[in-house]
């Protein structure tokens, strides 16, 4: 009897007071991606579950508030669901970035080849603090990032280069994963 409530007590319910605590933090953490990316369906459905799991860890707490070991379950759950929500959200990788890169060196051998990769590509002279530089803009597809990024670190690996969220794209070029590495052609697409 002694043996099943300590199991009970300080092993089974702080384990499940830290796997729920992980569970809707973790959905939190995708909800509010999924909000400011303007997925208005996902949100609330996510919202739902995120607070039922929420009230389940909660009641234990409440029912053996002397027992400080539930708090550091809860705690201990809250910090991993950050982590594993954040790497979820960044293995959806949904949405735009706005690439902006700043070249010291002539910047047009980038800006094309990126162009020939099938990002679009806005660029221009500019006057620097240094001197004479190349301003490149893309929006391009987050899951694009990487690709974009390599190109970068290939053709100009000295550019400065910053990256900014983009929550509506209304009109670009987007590659499509099958036709750039097969064709070269690159059709237009709507962004969202």
């Amino acid at each position: 009897m002694i043996t099943e409530s300590f199991w009970y007590s300080w092993v089974l319910i702080p384990a499940m007071i830290f796997l729920a605590r992980v569970a809707d933090v973790t959905i939190g953490t995708v909800r509010i991606v999924f909000i400011s990316k303007g997925l208005k369906m996902l949100a609330p459905l996510l919202g739902f579950f995120e607070i039922f799991i929420w009230l389940i860890a909660m009641t234990k707490i409440f029912q053996n508030l002397d027992n400080w070991f539930y708090f550091i379950a809860y705690s201990g759950g809250f910090a991993t669901g950050n982590y594993i929500g954040l790497k979820i959200e960044e293995k959806l990788a949904l949405g735009y970035v706005n690439l902006q890169i700043i070249t010291q060196n002539p910047g047009e051998e980038l800006a094309k080849k990126l162009a020939s990769q099938g990002f679009g590509v806005t660029w221009h002279e500019a006057h620097g603090s240094r001197g004479e530089v190349t301003v490149i803009y893309c929006v391009i597809k987050r899951s694009g990032f990487k690709e974009a990024t390599s190109l970068i670190k290939e053709y100009n690996p000295k550019a400065f280069y910053i990256i900014e969220d983009v929550r509506f794209a209304n009109q670009g070029v987007f590659p499509v994963k099958s036709l750039a590495r097969t064709s070269g052609n690159f059709p237009r697409r709507k962004g969202k």
